[in-house]
């Protein structure tokens, strides 16, 4: 076969690679396509690589990361978009591929549809459920709020807070739109309710207070400009607050995900700030209004208790006491010497019970001579028994040991003779100071104080004592005894002729005081008067 002569020019694999690559960027400069997301990957770089197709043909697309940072939305996968960007090819793997610098939706029923397909999913899991919504505080101490720091949301949830009932206010600065803006808010959710509440014991001076509730909010704008509100990440993140949370998101008709998950939908920021703090003027009157009607019942019921009190007619206090005053004045109640009477003859016959003061010393006396001469015997045989012990030990020791040991136990005898007689002064001293206590509770308790006070003590014939003048009858003879021990005879109601001879005075249990006694009584005296 014969070869076939050509004068085609050869190319390299780069010069035809790149011959096609400008022929490409030529003929198709700038085009703008429409499709749906295929393949979406964003690599750490920032770059976006993803496919736009329809049901006949794939293009395989790229997105630098400036372009997909100004991006309204994120790409998603299943999303029909329309793209602009030029034509290109990329050598490397000898494919075209188109560089997207702009893309939007491909109108607002595809980001309708792509509303409802999240709502759907968001609310199968139960996050738009209202009984796991929260309750917003009445009067919240602090209010964090998440929007941006240089629009006019800011501003106005300030204003109104501060004109309604002023509270601390805490910024957390975040975009509100843009493909960035929805990780901007989820962090900053998360974010407060990670702080530290009011109270708690590691919060340190100066630490920002975890808020009681929060307002997440941005201005009007289309559906696109408030896309970031429809994120799931940004709807997990209010779902899992558990700071109550108040969503403020565009105007009153717009409506995103982030509206159905947050405890409270206001309509407009403003109206945020109305929801979050009540009226602090109107609180103050509701107040004083409470306070006034609370003191008109008071009154109205302090006036029908004094109405009904006074319709009781209750007896004075006076007419109350009087029977019980009477009653008192007409008791007959015992005058004190009849009470004193039982327990003096009690103590009188205690007092006669006692026995003398030498009976109860003489023991005690008896034994310390006992002890004493005990004591003197014992130093003598332990002093003889130490002296053969030093004279034993002699014969043992130098001159110099002996007079230092005769020394030595000299001084040793010395102390305890002396020892042992302060122990014996020590012991008599107490034997004494016990021997006086018990003279002096003898002294108060016998009948001889009585006597002294101008009283005598009456026996009867047979030496009893008289407690009761009821048991002597008229003529008998009775002794009396007076304080000087001096006992005299009487009889009761009779002649003193008919007296027995004076009988020798009465031994006194007490030892008798050095006095002259009184002469006894002449047989030709005046007649003795009865006692009784």
């Amino acid at each position: 076969m014969n070869d076939i002569v050509t004068n085609a020019p050869e190319y390299s694999v780069s010069e035809l690679a790149f011959a096609l690559k400008k022929t490409v960027e030529q003929t198709y400069g700038r085009v703008r396509v429409r499709g749906e997301l295929g393949r979406v990957t964003i690599a750490k770089s920032g770059h976006c690589y993803l496919d736009i197709k329809d049901d006949k043909a794939v293009i395989n697309s790229i997105m630098w990361a400036g372009v997909v940072s100004r991006l309204p939305m994120r790409p998603e996968e299943g999303m029909e978009v329309i793209v602009e960007g030029k034509m290109s090819t990329y050598p490397g793997r000898s494919n075209y591929q188109l560089i997207i610098d702009r893309m939007e939706p491909a109108g607002e029923g595809a980001l309708m549809a792509l509303l409802e397909k999240r709502k759907k999913a968001l609310a199968a899991e139960g996050l738009f459920d209202e009984g796991r919504k929260q309750d917003l505080p009445y009067i919240p101490q602090t209010i964090g709020v998440v929007t941006s720091p240089t629009g006019a949301v800011i501003r106005d949830i300030l204003h109104r807070i501060e004109d309604r009932f002023p509270a601390h206010v805490i910024l957390w600065p975040c975009l509100v739109q843009g493909d960035r803006a929805a990780a901007q808010i989820a962090y900053a959710i998360n974010g407060f309710n990670k702080m530290l509440p009011a109270g708690h014991p590691d919060l340190r001076p100066g630490d920002p207070v975890r808020p009681d509730v929060l307002i997440v909010g941005r201005g009007g704008g289309s559906l696109e400009d408030l896309w970031c509100f429809n994120e799931e990440n940004v709807a997990r993140a209010a779902a899992e607050s558990d700071i109550p949370l108040i969503s403020a998101v565009g105007h009153e008709t717009d409506w995103t995900i982030i509206d159905y998950i947050a405890d409270y939908r206001a309509p407009t920021p403003t109206g945020a700030a109305e929801v979050a703090v009540p009226v602090r003027a109107e609180l103050l009157a509701t107040t004083a209004d409470y306070e006034s009607r609370l003191r008109r019942a008071l009154t109205r019921s302090t006036e029908q208790a004094r109405l009904t009190l006074a319709a009781a007619r209750l007896p004075r206090p006076e007419s109350l006491l009087l029977p019980l005053q009477q009653r008192f004045d007409g008791a007959r109640l015992p005058r004190l010497d009849t009470l004193l009477e039982r327990p003096a003859q009690r103590l009188s016959v205690l007092t006669t019970r006692l026995p003398a003061l030498s009976v109860i010393t003489r023991p005690l006396s008896d034994r310390a001579a006992a002890l004493t001469a005990r004591l003197s015997p014992a130093l003598r045989n332990l002093t003889g028994r130490k002296t053969d012990a030093l004279m034993a030990a002699s014969n043992r020791l130098s001159p110099a040991r002996i007079s230092q040991e005769q020394t030595r136990l000299a001084e040793r005898l010395n102390s305890a003779g002396r020892s042992q007689a302060r122990a014996m002064a020590r012991r008599l001293d107490n034997f004494e100071s016990r021997l006086e206590r018990a003279g002096g509770l003898l002294n108060a308790y016998s009948y001889q104080g009585v006597l002294d006070r101008g009283f005598a003590l009456v026996r009867d014939d047979a030496g009893k004592v008289v407690r009761d003048g009821a048991v002597l009858t008229s003529g008998q003879a009775v002794s009396l005894t007076f304080k000087d021990d001096v006992t005299r005879k009487a009889v009761i109601d009779g002649n003193p002729d008919d007296m027995p001879p004076p009988a020798a005075p009465l031994k006194s249990e007490r030892k008798p005081k050095a006095k002259a006694k009184k002469p006894a009584a002449k047989k030709d005296s005046p007649p003795q008067l009865g006692l009784f």
